[in-house]
């Protein structure tokens, strides 16, 4: 534990060691991704597939190294019993800080397949990572307002496409794919000037997991509702590599995904659509009552 550092200084630590383990593993992994794109064989493509997938779940472990080394967090954790590491996984998740991912990698790494998120299209321009995304067959989305889908037309449906894609890829290996259905992390600023019907979240967007569902409904074992909480306050980045994250509140719910939603025509079928979004928001009315239950336990 080197939590008795200054917090700067522990910030520098865990960022070198989050560089190094970037660096170390991702240049594995654009080594055997490489021979993959050179051979587009299926049988090997599935060897390249397993292989990728080791690097990236020690890779992930390599990050929980550093953060036991660096931070005295608190876990406040259920729902972690009876998963399956060989199931296909649908998870959604709120969103407010860079740590949650680090969060759900830290619980779910190798209990669950490796989880997949869908990406913004401009992150794969980050220096490393963004490379290593699209080598593990990350989805890397454009989302358009619906201002700009009225000037170019021609735009509207590509998202599903790509997400199409990808989630067809992702028949060959158990995945776990995961969205963040907010689409970007909450503030206070950004609920502050929408109109927002929760009190801790932002509205979710159901298009992404109901085009993964169309894709691959029969393969989800179930729908992991995941809920982060930092009773605390939300952290910066720079704050969660500082061990400034004294508590962290996880609660993971496994539900059943209603069979009427496996493969319904979300872009075609309006009556679907609706359903479907009647669906999304009451999961996240939920959620917005558990955030409010949890920060007032943790006052207590």
């Amino acid at each position: 534990m080197l939590n008795f550092l200054p917090g700067w200084l522990v910030g520098c630590v865990s960022m070198s060691l989050l560089a190094l383990n970037v660096v170390f593993w991702v240049s594995i992994l654009f080594i055997f991704s490489f021979l993959k794109f050179l051979l587009p064989l299926v049988p090997l493509t599935r060897m390249f597939d397993k292989i990728l997938l080791w690097i990236a779940e020690h890779w992930i472990a390599g990050n929980v190294f550093w953060m036991k080394l660096t931070q005295k967090t608190i876990w406040d954790v259920q729902g972690l019993d009876n998963l399956n590491y060989r199931g296909w996984y649908l998870v959604v998740s709120n969103h407010q800080s860079w740590a949650d991912i680090f969060v759900l990698q830290k619980l779910l790494n190798r209990r669950i397949p490796l989880m997949k998120f869908f990406l913004k299209r401009e992150l794969i321009w980050v220096p490393l990572m963004g490379l290593a995304w699209w080598a593990l067959d990350f989805p890397f989305l454009r989302r358009h307002s619906v201002e700009y889908l009225k000037k170019h037309p021609e735009q509207k449906g590509k998202d599903f496409e790509t997400t199409r894609k990808a989630c067809e890829k992702f028949t060959r290996i158990p995945t776990s794919v995961m969205n963040f259905l907010e689409g970007t992390r909450f503030t206070a600023a950004k609920h502050d000037r929408r109109d927002q019907p929760y009190q801790y979240l932002l509205k979710p967007k159901a298009g992404g997991i109901a085009l993964a569902l169309s894709v691959l409904g029969d393969k989800f074992h179930s729908l992991l509702n995941i809920t982060i909480v930092y009773p605390d306050g939300i952290p910066t980045f720079w704050e969660f590599l500082c061990g400034k994250v004294r508590r962290v509140i996880v609660r993971i719910n496994s539900l059943d995904i209603p069979p009427q939603f496996l493969h319904g025509d979300y872009e075609g079928d309006k009556e679907f659509q609706a359903a479907f979004q009647q669906w999304v928001q009451d999961l996240w009315k939920e959620k917005d009552v558990q955030i409010a239950a949890l920060l007032q336990e943790a006052k207590a």
